[in-house]
């Protein structure tokens, strides 16, 4: 299965969804493990640490210091991690719109994060483009 690559397709055919829950960003020292039980949604390795995003009440419960409170948006359609400009066009179009969003791809989806306050006014946002590349 290897998932979607043609960008009008991708526009007009993704269905953006609004996860429950509020997100945040948290990092580790390198070589230091995830505290036990944590469930993270991402992990990311970099030199200088660990990335994390997980639930801002797994971060409380946990004692991580965080950043970014945002709410998870997946767009569901199996876009091929080789598709070219979908997320780019995404970006493209909240920019304009003034926000910032932490995209993150998955082997089947492309997962958006954004501010948590503006969660509701991004989903319009992807409609919107979603709309504009059916016609």
């Amino acid at each position: 299965m290897t998932g979607e690559t043609d960008l009008r397709t991708l526009l007009a055919s993704m269905t953006p969804e609004l996860l429950d829950g509020t997100y945040v960003f948290a990092t580790l020292a390198p070589h230091v493990p995830q505290p036990e039980g944590l469930e993270p949604v991402m992990v990311f390795r970099e030199r200088e640490g660990t990335t994390l995003i997980v639930t801002e009440e797994a971060a409380r419960t946990t004692g991580l210091e965080a950043s970014f409170r945002c709410r998870m948006i997946t767009l569901n359609i199996h876009s091929s991690l080789e598709a070219v400009g979908f997320l780019a066009a995404i970006t493209a179009r909240l920019a304009a719109a003034g926000m910032g969003v932490n995209p993150v791809s998955g082997f089947y989806h492309d997962h958006l994060f954004v501010p948590a306050g503006r969660a509701e006014e991004a989903m319009a946002v992807l409609r919107e483009l979603s709309m504009d590349s059916a016609s």
